[in-house]
């Protein structure tokens, strides 16, 4: 199996190398070519100029870049991995992106014969370097089906959501969710500080029951202790939530609490957070 990775960002060079380290054949390509020479030298693989050259030759070509753009560019551009793929190929972008730009690349890949799946991530950079990330696909399911034994090797679940768009949408709803329960934890861990409880106290006690949550076993030391420098930063997060407002504009979802959230995280850039983690929610409270 030939596959080509476009994009070696802190999501994408360990997927990479998860691809390589299972034995098959990578080709790379990143706009920053140290990234790739870097990649090359730590993993087996080649890297190429340019993404339809990285392409060429690829059974399945894999993209995670930053966004709408970046993704139109790499993959619909003059040098875009599109020119370069044959018919029946795969391409798969694992960014997060629109479902309009996903439904639009679906349509253009189709009229080359080539499959495609909008399969964006969750589970982070933790997930990715340890190969436990979770994929919502959408596309055809003879696609999906081809390539999901590829992404096995980089992914602890992988679940086709429907067609063309609906794997982008699900992540919106990943992301929404997310918001809430941060707040909330945040919210929480604020109470609990100006309320003179026990932090570490009240979280063993509260952690087995109803209000337990991923966020609140993994981020609440941190969150207690002011640290934020890692993890998913809050600028990727204010992307992926305007993403996922104004598809609610067009179908008419009400997102308050989502709306809500987006504006703490503007006051959470304005405190200098845009690259801190996304348990920063914290920080404003404590202002």
């Amino acid at each position: 199996m030939r596959t080509a990775f476009i994009g070696l960002g802190v999501m994408g060079y360990p997927m990479a190398g998860y691809l390589s380290k299972a034995g098959f054949d990578v080709v790379i390509y990143n706009r920053t070519t140290a990234k790739a020479e870097q990649w090359r030298n730590e993993y087996s693989g080649e890297f190429a100029a340019t993404p339809a050259e990285a392409s060429g030759n690829a059974d399945i070509v894999f993209t995670c870049v930053g966004n709408d753009d970046d993704v139109r560019d790499v993959i619909l551009g003059e040098q875009g991995a599109l020119h370069g793929m044959a018919a029946n190929s795969i391409l798969v972008d694992h960014t997060t992106a629109s479902a309009k730009l996903a439904r639009e690349i679906h349509e253009i890949a189709g009229e080359k014969g080539v499959g495609f799946l909008d399969a964006p991530l969750s589970g982070g950079q933790a997930g990715a370097e340890n190969g436990q990330l979770t994929i919502m696909v959408g596309g055809d399911e003879d696609a999906f089906e081809r390539a999901q034994p590829v992404m096995d090797c980089y992914a602890k679940a992988i679940t086709l959501i429907g067609p063309a768009g609906h794997g982008q949408m699900a992540k919106m709803v990943n992301q929404i969710c997310i918001a809430g329960v941060v707040q909330g934890l945040a919210e929480g861990l604020h109470f609990a500080k100006k309320a003179n409880l026990d932090v570490p106290n009240v979280i063993e006690a509260i952690s087995k029951g109803a209000a337990q949550s991923w966020q609140m076993e993994n981020r609440w030391q941190t969150m207690t202790d002011g640290e934020f420098e890692f993890g998913f930063a809050v600028d990727w997060m204010r992307k992926d939530l305007a993403i996922a407002l104004e598809e609610a504009q067009e179908n008419g979802a009400t997102l308050e609490m989502t709306e809500l959230v987006d504006r703490f995280y503007a006051e959470v850039q304005e405190l200098g957070g845009s690259r801190w983690d996304t348990s920063s929610l914290i920080a404003r409270l404590r202002k």
